[in-house]
């Protein structure tokens, strides 16, 4: 019986993780995808402006 209880906890875990990853994929895009995609665009452009504005050496 000491092997099922070595293998208890990596099968949960896996099983844990499983789960987690399928949530996290199922959450992409959606409804809101439109306003994350443009707040991710509108920080890329301000830290593009931010580093073209500083003087070159």
């Amino acid at each position: 019986m000491d092997y099922i209880a070595a293998l208890v906890p990596p099968v949960v875990m896996a099983v844990a993780f499983t789960f987690v990853i399928r949530a996290i994929i199922k959450s992409q895009g959606g409804a809101n995808k439109g306003k994350e995609d443009a707040a991710v665009d509108a920080a890329l452009a301000e830290a593009d402006r931010a580093r073209q504005a500083q003087p070159q050496r």
